[in-house]
């Protein structure tokens, strides 16, 4: 056994679960084991068997077995409860259901314990024989109805006698102590009764504190389940069936059921059941659920499709490659479940407290029993004060301190696919003061696009970009990919080029009807083409800039450069000025040249950059950052595998594989830097909720059990009986629940910040910032070589942005809309596109100028019909 989930019962407090961890973490061969009270799971790491570990926990005095896969949860209450549905919440609600009808019954026999006891003699209530009721008979009838009251409540005696054989007492033991010793101490009074003499009886004390505690139990289990409303929606979205074809006939058998390689169907409107990747048919696939990105994308034969994601349109067939627990969405529940069940570094104190609770609480009543009895008070008032002491002491409130705060922040973040691997990383990267980012991938796109196309004095941009498309069309450089898709957009077809030549290193040469075309780098081209007299300056401001320059010729003569270079994300600027504003420390590190990447991290606002540095000297990087303080690395959990597993906090963003959810202690599911900064952000408001439980449970002991005590009393007078006790006690666990709650208030949204500066992130889609446009704008103004078309260009990308209403018909559903908003928004120039089918339009917000005719076939060749454009 390397790494085993156990479900362990018997447990009610943090007392029971530090005992459950310690007695494990002395068996030889475990290297780590984690106990968690809120689910009441244990995850043990070593060379150890389950047989063993289930003996250990057994002679602690608790039952354990191997964690069931489909993710139920067991407690302490569960012993008689099941159920078949696999959802957590749905193991809650029946606890919940079980605990309500112990406690309804409880009710009504203490509403007539409480009229007799005390209605009769506070209230002179009547009774059934009036004056001449015998006091004897009086507490027999409580002796009767206290009894079956306890028998209700016995899950308290038995679990509490189990602590006390296993030699660990617990909550349960507590409880049942106060409740027990209230009810012997009541029948021994019944009894001197029957000599003449009249005494207090507190059959009603006993009876009420199990009732009370059980009503504490049963808002307990009903917030607890709330707490794993984010697992149980994971849990609720894999697919029940799936149509498989054996032998040519297709038959549905459950999803859990499909073996690797086997050929499944999905028809429009269904679920792809496990993960695969298409043998036959076309189709679109939502993939909101894993990466967060709301517009459907297509897939055609060889791509892989997620289980749980849904077809949308076509009929596909696929071959079963991940199945059970090795699909996406099983790996990502299983992250969520881990992350739940672990322990921050911060909830140690609370467990060592904890573990020494219980024993303390015990001395604590007994010596108040007897302070009181020296000091002279009846044995009544002595006990009652006893009793109070053991009744409102709560083990419980440290225990869920931590880790209902992180069930809840982890799931939080599941909802926002913000993955946590764990609660150390959820606490660690609260307190971070560096964060690194690499470039490629992740603050820019990593793809690199057409950014400048400056054509030389009498050629326009069309027969710049022909040119060097019928060049680069026949090259394999990723440069040659970006002039290739941006001619394509612009609808130019290439010429038919003869005698081929790619020169390593420098360009490309090629013929067509009888001239000679070249395309390369400076020093390549400026020894065939004459070059141009102010194009040297125009090459170092376009090198600067970060961008790589490609220069192209015809015949020895300029046809003009056209810029390339991979751009930052759209929201990459913001998500890093909203960290520097936490006061967080932002570095960029990269293997680029130091001149491409000053001329990124600038667009991006950052000062601060690490060039030059090849793969495996990223780590070093990363230990000397970390001498100055915690440090986070933000990858694609790709090529910054070592460098995410050095960083105190590791952080993959957009990438659900494999090796990121290994190297990485955060996946960030949706390609958004804005979700590091709201990771940093729900971390932060987790740990600030940890701090508030784990102050309440100290506070709440530190103040209520002198009180309960009796050391305000002689000086204040002030007192506390031994049901306010029980009432406080089942109360105090409901509040820190509550308080963690809380947490699912808080609002994570990507589309607020990307929406609030529409000029700024005009900028960042083209790649420039606003003054190197001015400054560009002046180049271009003194560059005589350069056309007016090409000053025009440069003009229109201004500070504002404009916007075109297009008047679109054949728009029928949500389908229909995101398919033409994709194409728009792939434009160059386009910032976005709000799309309405219920309206018939689309408002297209652009950063440059494009014509209504490149709008209108980019929508027609979606199949829709543009009727009017305005703007």
């Amino acid at each position: 056994m390397n790494k085993e989930k156990f479900d362990v019962t018997g447990m009610s407090c943090a007392a029971c679960s530090a005992r459950v961890e310690k007695a494990v973490s002395k068996v030889d061969g475990v290297s780590e084991c984690q106990v968690n009270l809120l689910t009441n799971s244990m995850t043990v790491s070593g060379d150890v068997t389950a047989e063993t570990i289930i003996q250990a926990v057994t002679n602690a005095g608790y039952g354990a077995s191997i964690k069931n896969e489909d993710g139920a949860l067991k407690t302490e209450e569960d012993s008689n409860t099941t159920s078949a549905d696999n959802s957590l919440k749905k193991t809650y609600d029946d606890i919940s259901n079980g605990i309500f009808k112990r406690l309804y019954s409880s009710i009504i026999l203490l509403i007539i314990l409480m009229y007799i006891s005390m209605g009769h003699h506070m209230f002179n209530l009547p009774l059934p024989g009036g004056k001449y009721v015998n006091p004897v008979s009086i507490g027999i009838t409580e002796l009767i109805l206290s009894t079956i009251i306890l028998y209700i409540n016995r899950v308290f005696f038995i679990n509490g006698a189990k602590g006390v054989k296993a030699l660990a007492p617990n909550m349960d033991t507590l409880v049942a102590l106060g409740s027990g010793i209230s009810y012997i101490y009541s029948i021994i009074n019944l009894y001197i009764m029957t000599t003449g003499r009249v005494e207090h009886l507190y059959f009603e004390s006993a009876a009420m504190i199990v009732t009370l505690i059980s009503l504490g139990k049963l808002l307990e289990a009903r917030s607890k389940g709330k707490t794993t409303d984010a697992l149980s929606e994971l849990y609720e979205l894999k697919p029940d069936t799936a149509r498989i074809v054996v032998d040519g006939v297709e038959k549905i058998i459950p999803a859990k059921d499909v073996k690797l390689d086997d050929i499944f169907i999905v028809k429009p409107g269904e679920k792809v059941p496990v993960d695969g990747v298409v043998t036959e048919g076309v189709t679109s696939i939502d993939e909101s659920l894993l990466t967060g990105e709301s517009i459907p994308q297509d897939k055609f034969v060889g791509d892989e499709v997620s289980a749980s994601t849904t077809n949308q349109t076509g009929h596909i067939t696929c071959k079963a490659t991940r199945v059970g627990k090795d699909t996406t969405l099983s790996k990502i529940i299983a992250l969520v479940e881990d992350a739940s069940a672990s322990k921050a570094p911060i909830a140690r104190i609370a467990d060592k407290v904890a573990g020494v609770f219980v024993p303390v609480v015990l001395l604590i009543a007994i010596i108040t029993f007897t302070i009181w009895m020296i000091l002279g008070a009846t044995t009544a008032f002595a006990i009652s004060k006893a009793i109070a002491v053991l009744v409102i002491s709560c083990p419980c409130a440290l225990g869920l301190a931590t880790p209902v705060a992180i069930m809840v922040g982890t799931g939080k973040g599941a909802k926002n696919k913000i993955l946590y691997k764990n609660a150390t990383s959820l606490e660690t990267l609260a307190k971070a003061k560096n964060i690194v980012f690499d470039k490629t991938g992740t603050i820019t796109y990593g793809t690199p696009v057409v950014t400048d196309i400056l054509p030389a004095k009498g050629v326009n941009e069309k027969d710049l970009m022909r040119a060097a498309y019928s060049l680069e069309k026949l090259s394999e450089h990723p440069l040659a990919k970006a002039i290739c898709e941006k001619a394509e957009k612009m609808k130019l077809l290439p010429e038919n080029i003869t005698d081929f030549t790619a020169i390593p290193g420098k360009g490309l040469k090629g013929n067509f009807l009888g001239k000679t075309l070249y395309g390369g780098n400076r020093e390549y081209i400026e020894n065939i083409a004459k070059p141009d007299k102010n194009a040297s300056d125009l090459l170092n401001k376009l090198s600067k800039e970060g961008k790589t320059p490609m220069l192209f010729s015809e015949n020895g003569n300029s046809l003009g450069i056209i810029a390339v270079a991979d751009t930052i994300k759209e929201d990459s600027k913001i998500a890093i000025e909203k960290l520097k504003n936490e006061g967080l420390k932002v570095i960029m590190l990269t293997g680029d040249n130091e001149i491409t990447a000053k001329a990124i991290a600038k667009k991006a606002g950052i000062t601060e950059v690490i060039a030059g540095v090849l793969p495996q000297e990223k780590g070093s990087a990363i230990e000397k950052l970390k001498q100055s303080g915690i440090t986070v690395m933000v990858g694609d959990g790709i090529n910054d595998a070592p460098a995410l597993t050095i960083a105190d906090v590791g952080i993959a963003v957009g990438s659900g594989t494999d090796i990121a959810l290994e190297s990485a202690d955060i996946v960030l599911m949706k390609n958004s830097l804005i979700g590091v900064y709201e990771a940093f952000r729900l971390s932060k408001k987790t740990l600030k909720n940890i701090y508030e439980n784990l102050f309440w449970a100290f506070f709440y002991n530190i103040i209520c059990i002198p009180l309960a005590a009796g050391c305000y009393y002689k000086a204040f007078g002030l007192e506390l009986s031994p049901m306010i006790g029980a009432l406080a006690m089942s109360l105090s666990s409901f509040t820190v629940v509550s308080n963690a709650l809380r947490l699912n208030l808080f609002k994570i949204n990507y589309e607020d910040y990307s929406k609030s500066d529409s000029a700024n992130k005009a900028d960042i889609i083209s790649g420039e910032e606003t003054d190197n446009k001015n400054s560009k704008n002046d180049s271009v103004k003194e560059d005589s070589s350069n056309t007016e078309s090409h000053n025009k260009t440069n003009t229109n990308k201004g500070d504002n942005t404009m916007t075109k209403e297009l008047k679109i018909d054949g728009m029928m559903c949500g389908h229909c809309e995101a398919t033409v908003k994709k194409a728009l928004e792939a434009l160059d120039g386009v910032v976005s596109a709000e799309v309405s089918h219920e309206k018939n339009n689309a408002i297209v917000t652009l950063s440059a100028e494009v014509s209504d005719e490149v709008l209108k076939t980019t929508v027609e060749e979606k199949d829709f019909t543009v009727t009017g454009i305005e703007g």
